[in-house]
């Protein structure tokens, strides 16, 4: 009987990578995956994740070894007049707390203090009273993303620049969950139906399913909301035929999970999942600033582990 490839294999094998500081060799992630992946399936997935520079080969046959590319390498960013320079994600310019949580995540999973899902932290916000972006890049962004049509129907815009969003978010979506399309690889399957040659099928589905998740976003702009029937059907179109368990489509977690790599344990009772999923719907609905919005949902809904 085949394996059953797990739909965050790239992303699990990564972390198994993270976790050889001296590199894994394919002897050892086979052994980790042995229930999930046969050896030539890792050994394409590793050829994959190597061509999207996510990691780095070392040696040849049996001696080769398996690293984590460099978040950024050494390097220069523009910064207008002047350039930053950095190793790894130093060129980040963030505040002395971030500083402070950035080192505390680079610590070996071991040397991590074990963490729950923490209630407060959703419970205490109060939408416009509490925001977590300040009301300076609200309003720079504000500035960014406004267009001459404010008072035309909702999705009016979107729909005008439909054919670029398909193309541009399918793509950068994608390419964030580990997806190697390239940005004309993903114009030729939205626009013309051509799958790319020597790509795995899992992949073109990922592509497919983020056009059909934003066409159902634009089309029906006036029907959607902060609500579960957005929600839940987003979730449906996004993971159609890319889940372990196709039933688990469209609909809340019931399972336990785990995340590689982190020593946070995500909530476990379903009743506790769909409650507070609703909570935090209820409170973006009430948010005014769609920038806050935006920000807000990013925070919560992985840091609940909804789906």
């Amino acid at each position: 009987m085949p394996k059953q490839l797990l739909p965050d294999i790239d992303e699990r094998i990564v972390a198994e990578i993270g976790r050889h500081p001296a590199g894994a060799t394919v002897a050892k992630l086979a052994l980790a995956f042995a229930r999930h992946s046969s050896r030539r399936t890792l050994q394409r997935r590793l050829g994959d994740l190597a061509g999207a520079r996510r990691i780095v080969v070392e040696g040849a046959g049996r001696a080769t070894r398996y690293r984590l590319a460099p978040v950024a390498g050494y390097g220069q960013v523009s910064a207008g007049p002047s350039t930053l320079q950095g190793t790894g994600e130093d060129y980040i310019p963030v505040s002395a707390e971030g500083s402070r949580l950035r080192e505390l995540v680079r610590r070996p999973v071991m040397q991590r203090t074990p963490v729950g899902y923490r209630r407060d932290f959703l419970l205490d916000y109060r939408p416009n009273e509490t925001a977590y972006l300040p009301g300076e890049t609200r309003a720079r962004l504000r500035a960014l993303g406004e267009t001459p049509f404010a008072e035309r129907p909702a999705g009016t815009h979107a729909r005008e620049v439909l054919g670029r969003l398909l193309i541009d978010l399918s793509w950068a979506s994608s390419r964030l969950e580990g997806n190697t399309y390239s940005r004309l690889d993903t114009e030729r399957l939205i626009e013309h139906g051509e799958a790319a040659a020597g790509k795995d099928a899992r992949e073109t589905q990922m592509i497919l399913n983020h056009k059909r998740a934003i066409e159902f976003l634009v089309e029906d702009a006036d029907a959607t909301g902060f609500d579960a029937f957005t929600f839940l059907n987003l979730h449906a179109l996004l993971s159609e035929n890319l889940l372990a368990d196709p039933a688990a489509s469209g609909r809340l977690r019931a399972r336990v999970v785990e995340i590689s790599g982190t020593v946070f344990h995500p909530l476990a009772i379903p009743q506790q999942i769909e409650e507070f999923f609703r909570v935090i719907l209820e409170k973006t609905a009430a948010i005014a600033d769609p920038f806050e919005q935006a920000f807000f949902l990013m925070v919560h809904i992985p840091y609940l582990q909804a789906f």
